[in-house]
């Protein structure tokens, strides 16, 4: 249930991962600027899910110069390094996993705002049903199921 063209998460004990970036992005042919060095310590101090917004913003708290489209163009190769991984909130938005260890979707509790992952194992009816009923191969990772939890029933 990877997405096409991307690779696997990365694992999350490699402490080495941040270190790499740098050479990483100098290998794709892009510069190591401030800018992008900022972002990826914003990166670096982040956990789970945040929004291209929450990074700007972030990001320009340490460096006022902050471009927006540096942030997305660099998020993209990141991406493409499986260091982050997109996938949308409940709203559509566009968000971000930093150093996802699997693929996962979300459940989003529309009473209380509370979030859970669902993983690959428990998507795993849905998602072959899918498949098998109309050959629909689904991106997990841009799985968000919008209910009511248990405590707001």
């Amino acid at each position: 249930m990877s997405r096409p063209g991307l690779p696997a998460p990365v694992r999350r004990d490699d402490s080495r991962i941040w270190e790499s970036v740098r050479e990483r992005l100098r290998d794709r042919g892009l510069r190591w600027t401030p800018q992008r060095r900022t972002l990826v310590t914003v990166l670096s101090e982040t956990h789970g899910h945040v929004t291209g917004a929450e990074l700007v913003e972030r990001c320009r708290q340490r460096d006022p110069s902050t471009i927006p489209s540096t942030v997305y163009r660099t998020l993209d190769v990141l991406e493409a390094l499986g260091i982050v991984r997109h996938g949308h909130g409940p709203d559509g938005g566009e968000e971000y996993h930093v150093l996802p260890e699997s693929v996962h979707g979300h459940l989003h509790c529309s009473t209380c705002g509370s979030r859970w992952e669902i993983s690959t194992d428990e998507a795993a009816a849905v998602v072959a049903s899918l498949d098998a009923e109309r050959g629909f191969e689904v991106d997990l990772s841009h799985v968000t199921i919008v209910g009511r939890c248990r405590s707001c029933r």
